[in-house]
């Protein structure tokens, strides 16, 4: 059962966001046509994201695909709190080191564009 548990926590979670795109859509579809019904809405909604959901976790293929995806998943690794600080560190001296640098051309380029325009 091992990584099973996770493949179908995926297609709960990914049934619930299709759910909500799926309402969202039929609202704005119903919408440009005329006012939506609430009452209809959100069972077409729920309807049709239960009706993918449940036709991609019955398909083999999908769910092999699903269990590759999460069997791969589990081998990444995460960085440590210290290389994640020390990339941190690298990043915000980056930016500020080439934001320096972009400021000074942006001065640099005002002026020539003011010497010669102006």
């Amino acid at each position: 059962m091992g990584n099973n548990k996770w493949v179908h926590v995926l297609f709960a979670v990914g049934g619930l966001i299709l759910a909500y795109l799926f309402v969202m859509t039929t609202e704005w579809i119903w919408g440009y046509f005329s006012k939506p019904k609430d009452l209809y809405v959100l069972p077409i909604g729920v309807g049709a994201a239960l009706l993918v959901t449940l036709w991609s976790w019955r398909k083999e293929e999908t769910f092999r695909q699903a269990q590759e995806v999460i069997g791969e998943l589990t081998k990444v690794t995460w960085p440590s709190r210290k290389d994640t600080s020390a990339a941190t560190v690298v990043v915000i001296v980056t930016v500020i080191i080439f934001s320096a640098f972009l400021g000074l051309f942006d001065m640099v380029w005002s002026w020539a564009t003011g010497a010669i325009y102006g």
